[in-house]
């Protein structure tokens, strides 16, 4: 051994120039070394080669790095094409630059964190599979790791941003998700994933891949050895991406449209559910409260026995409080069930938004199409899952049947070619057979389905219908335990599910392919509530029976004539006093009162009843310094502005009445009644119910009762401290800001504000001391759901550009006059009626003010946005389109759900020739208009979208067919600017190319007397003959193809 050594020893010398006997000499002064193929097995003499700066080993045996530690200077290291295990014995050489170990059997990247001077690194070849340990080699500039085994890149370089140049071709990426955390690398030029030396990633084989890199990477000069440095290039893959993103915009509105439309359905269903309930418990509530309150000669018969009569009056208090009891339940399952089926629309919306998502992040590589009983596809997968549904299984279950919703055919391209590589892969290994000609048949449908106990069924469906089944070993450290089986079989095996039912072990993830997914409801034999969604259980007659039973029970009370109107003598009769000042206790339940200016004079007054009376308003009831309890229950209250003075009324009963505006009312209420114990707001059309409690408990801190449910302190202090952050300051702005100077290029339908604050930390701590004029750094601020009530605060963000306050409860636009450079802004889900507060936004490309109470869209507001180009005003109650000629600019334009009912506003859009996408799915000018699609598609010859579904070339031939050329009320009105039809005396449409005439209904043209139709060219006149007074003028310049037959009884000029 030790003569295979001197021998390699003295051919590296003279491969070196070197003469070997005086190596020990001249060895100190050489600064660059090469060994080539002679079969060296260790790294060893390095030592006589202290000022060595270049060392390269070509076809060695070496399987690991030794001796470096004898050369501080090296800058250069090749040890290629050898044996290498491992990276080590590198910890001495920092003045390294350059490090090629390609070509080796390496496995990880381990032992480079003090190479903080490498430049260029080489690892193509080996057998990595995971980038791992670079984070420190900031300075790297040239990173090759093509022909190993990576298949996620994650945040592994984000350190290095002075990357210049990466090679990963021949690796296992298939994902664009994993590229985009490429463009994070602000210096990156070169990148190959599929030079010609190696075999491409999977994702190459992508549709979109060029595109999906040149979107995210504009800074890119070459990929895969192209040169791509043409601005024309990425102008049209940006142009690409955009349309894109337009166009999965329109189809997730459309999916919430849907979800909207269903949400509909379901509150009238839930309205008309608990109509019955609401309407039982009103008069078993009056006939309880009049029980009551019952005096002797209330009763329609004498009972003699007193005793009797108390057991029997407190038998039907009993069977009035049961009935209540009864009612009470069947409201809360209507609500329960409600809430379910919103619920589960919400899950559907959710998932097929999902899907939507992945189809634009996937440049359409994924793709999720919903079947119907036309495609054949469809029926095979209805008819498998039907056949393999066993009724034995579930019958300890009660479940019959299942009853299939809908079934999503799965279009994944990556998972699809990988399945089909390992068949094929697999098939190659085998001799010829029929078994290799018709693979297809061999092959099984499996049925997979998430355990609800471990996850939630979208985060585990979503990463599998993405990436495929996780791999063996994953599953295993997820589940260590062996799962209890809900529906264990206990079928006959003379059963013939016996043979279709199957359970296979699958250790290979890639010869899995998800390809259905399917959505089912199981059918039950009896009434289970957390069954599929259903409508709440019926009521029986027995029950409204039983209701008429306790109502007409004994004892039997008069019906007391209802008060109009309170005045001194009747107030003295019901309360048995003899001056008003004695009087400390007053019920008036049960009459038809709408006003008691009185009260006022009742100084005394502790306790007043006002339950079932016809009230509206309470500004009678102010000033009242003694009084303790008041019940204005069943009602029609609609605020409680006018409350005034009322600092020692200790419980308030304000349900069933009409009240909204929770956050109005609580604060007259912690204004004007400060000692408040018991409250109760239940059964009111509260604007934004779910979040009623912690309003309250933020504004009325005494309370110790709410809604009939004792506040515990926790609850109190949390809600105090969500009311404390209702206020834009400083912790705030610290925690929901960002500082990034450009918006990052991502395929996500976010804005930006929100995809910002999504992805970026806070650049601020709350500990630190915050340096001077901080604010003016920030950028994005995302300020959703803190139930702010104005915008405050904010002059000192001038460099803010995007900015998002959905989900408050703002009632106006201010507080922004500073933030001139904003470019996007979102007020979603407040109560802002008008558009004001943005004059001064000249940079704004994108408004979105949805769900708010606009009514109309001020054209002077518009016309100072000059840059807008995306504008959402959708679920207002707008009226009118004028104004928005002024917002030339637009390219999308969203008014769903409002109150649009004429054609003549669509004139309005006319002006805008940029509009490509328009949604005025919803309002009454839809349903009313014939023909509507093709009307706006002729008036607006821009638009590629309507309504969420793209506008068809024969649809616009059809417009031009139906309304080109048509003398309508519409184009008089066009002609003329106006729409005062009756005004009219004469028209002149000389050379307007007017093909026939349609000016109905005839009286609004009962004034007109002439008209001029010369140089047109009609082919039919019909239109005129109801009108009664009218002379025409016509020159045929054009054969008429035809002209009905008229009756026609005044003249008609034809020359």
């Amino acid at each position: 051994l030790k003569g295979i050594f001197t021998l390699n020893r003295h051919h590296a010398c003279v491969s070196n120039g070197l003469c070997y006997e005086k190596v020990c000499q001249e060895g100190s002064g050489e600064m660059v070394l090469e060994m080539f193929f002679s079969g060296f097995p260790r790294m060893v003499g390095l030592s006589l080669f202290p000022r060595l700066s270049s060392l390269t080993i070509v076809g060695q045996s070496i399987s690991s790095i030794q001796g470096l530690e004898y050369c501080p200077l090296l800058k250069e290291l090749w040890v290629v094409e050898c044996k290498l295990n491992e990276i080590s014995g590198l910890h001495n050489c920092v003045h390294l630059q350059k490090l090629f170990l390609y070509d080796n059997n390496i496995q990880q990247i381990t032992n480079l964190e003090m190479l903080v001077n490498l430049h260029v690194l080489w690892l193509n070849k080996n057998e990595i599979s995971e980038i791992q340990g670079l984070n420190s080699l900031v300075n790297l500039k040239e990173l090759n790791l093509a022909d190993n085994a990576v298949e996620t890149l994650g945040h592994c370089l984000d350190s290095n941003i002075n990357l210049h140049n990466l090679n990963l071709s021949g690796n296992k990426i298939s994902s664009f998700k994993e590229l985009t955390h490429l463009a994070r690398l602000p210096r990156l030029r070169h990148l190959s994933l599929k030079d010609p030396q190696s075999i491409p990633n999977p994702l190459c084989l992508l549709y979109n891949y060029y595109i999906h890199v040149l979107y995210h990477m504009p800074h890119l000069q070459r990929l895969d050895t192209y040169d791509i440095s043409s601005k024309h290039l990425k102008d049209t893959a940006e142009s690409t991406v955009l349309k894109k993103m337009m166009y999965y915009t329109m189809r997730v509105r459309y999916a919430q449209r849907q979800f909207d439309e269903l949400k509909a359905k379901l509150r009238q269903q839930r309205k008309d559910q608990i109509q019955l309930p609401e309407e039982r418990i009103r008069v078993l509530t009056y006939m309880l409260r009049n029980v009551n309150i019952y005096k002797p000669e209330d009763l329609t018969s004498d009972f003699g026995n007193n005793h009797s009569h108390e057991q029997r009056l407190q038998h039907k208090l009993d069977a009035l409080k049961d009935r209540l009891k009864f009612w009470e339940r069947r409201l809360e399952e209507v609500e329960a069930c409600h809430q379910q089926n919103v619920a589960l629309a919400s899950d559907r919306r959710d998932m097929m938004v999902c899907f939507l998502l992945l189809e634009l992040e996937t440049v359409g590589n994924i793709r999720f199409e919903e079947g119907n009983t036309s495609e054949p596809w469809f029926t095979s997968c209805y008819d498998l899952l039907l056949s393999r549904f066993c009724a034995w299984d579930y019958k300890p279950h009660n479940i019959s049947g299942i009853k299939i919703s809908r079934i999503i055919r799965i279009h994944n391209r990556a998972l699809r070619q990988r399945f089909q590589d390992k068949v094929n892969s697999l098939l190659c290994r085998q001799e010829p057979s029929p078994f290799s000609q018709n693979y297809k048949r061999c092959m099984e449908y499996l049925f997979y389905v998430p355990d609800p106990e471990h996850s939630c069924e979208s985060d585990e469906i979503l990463p599998i219908l993405e990436n495929g089944f996780k791999t063996a070993d994953a599953y295993k450290v997820q589940n260590p335990s062996k799962p209890d089986m809900l529906c264990p079989s206990s079928l006959p095996d003379s059963c013939e599910c016996k043979q279709q039912q199957k359970l296979w072990y699958m250790f290979d993830n890639e010869m899995v392919l998800p390809e259905y997914l399917v959505d089912f409801e199981y059918i039950t034999q009896v009434y289970v509530s957390h069954a599929s969604p259903a409508d709440a259980p019926s009521v029986s007659r027995a029950e409204l029976d039983l209701d008429e039973e306790a109502l007409n029970m004994e004892p039997i009370l008069k019906p007391h004539p209802k008060l109009l109107s309170l005045d001194e003598k009747s107030t003295l009769t019901l309360a048995r006093a003899n001056v008003l000042s004695q009087i400390t206790v007053l019920n008036l339940h049960g009459n038809s009162l709408n006003k008691i200016p009185e009260i006022s004079r009742l100084t005394a007054l502790k306790q007043l009843t006002l339950s079932f009376n016809e009230f509206t308003h309470l500004d009678d009831i102010s000033h009242m310094p003694n009084l303790e309890y008041l019940d204005v229950s069943f009602n029609h209250i609609s605020s409680l502005e006018g409350l005034r003075g009322l600092g020692q009324l200790i419980e308030l009963d304000l349900r069933w009445n009409q009240l909204t505006q929770i956050r109005d009312d609580m604060n007259v209420l912690r204004k004007h009644v400060p000692a408040l114990l018991r409250l109760d707001t239940r059964h009111n059309p509260w604007h934004r119910n779910e979040c009623v409690r912690m309003v309250v408990l933020g504004r009325l801190k005494s309370l110790t009762y709410l809604d009939d449910v004792f506040v515990m302190e926790e609850e109190a202090a949390a809600a105090v401290q969500v009311a404390a952050r209702s206020r834009i300051n400083q912790a705030s702005l610290m925690t929901h800001s960002r500082t990034d100077s450009e918006r990052p290029r991502s395929l996500s339908l976010l804005s930006s504000a929100h995809l910002l604050t999504q992805i970026s930390p806070s650049p601020w701590k709350h500990s630190q001391e915050l340096e001077s004029g901080w604010t003016t750094k920030i950028t994005a601020l995302n300020l959703d759901g803190l139930r702010l009530t104005r915008l405050s605060n904010l002059e000192r963000l001038v460099n803010l550009r995007w900015a998002s306050f959905d989900n408050n409860e703002l009632t106006r636009i201010e507080g922004l006059e500073h933030c001139t450079l904003l470019e996007e802004l979102s007020l979603n889900n407040n109560s802002i009626s008008r558009l004001e507060g943005l004059c001064a936004m000249h940079r704004l490309t994108r408004l979105s003010i949805n769900s708010n109470h606009l009514q109309c869209l001020d054209g002077n507001v518009l016309d100072q946005l000059p840059n807008l180009h995306f504008l959402s005003v959708e679920n207002n109650i707008i009226s009118s389109l004028h104004g928005l000629q002024r917002s030339r600019s637009l390219f999308e334009l969203y008014v769903g759900n409002n109150d649009i009912s004429t054609t003549r506003d669509i004139y309005h859009l006319k002006a805008l020739s940029s509009l490509i996408i328009l949604d005025l799915y919803g309002n009454p000018l839809v349903k009313k208009l014939e023909n509507y699609r093709i009307y706006m598609v002729f008036h607006l010859p821009s638009l590629k979208a309507l309504d969420g579904v793209a506008v068809e070339t024969c649809e616009s031939e059809t417009a031009k067919d139906v309304f080109e050329g048509r003398l309508n009320a519409d184009m008089v009105a066009e002609k003329l600017g106006h729409t005062n039809y009756r005004d009219l005396s004469e028209l002149n449409l000389q050379s307007s190319s007017v093909r026939m005439v349609d000016l109905a209904p005839a009286d609004l043209f009962s004034n007109l007397r002439s008209i001029n139709l010369d140089h047109n060219n009609l082919t039919s006149f019909s239109g005129l003959v109801f009108l009664p007074n009218i002379k025409v003028r016509m020159i045929l310049v054009v054969k008429a193809t035809f002209i009905n037959k008229l009756y026609v009884p005044h003249t008609v000029l034809l020359p």
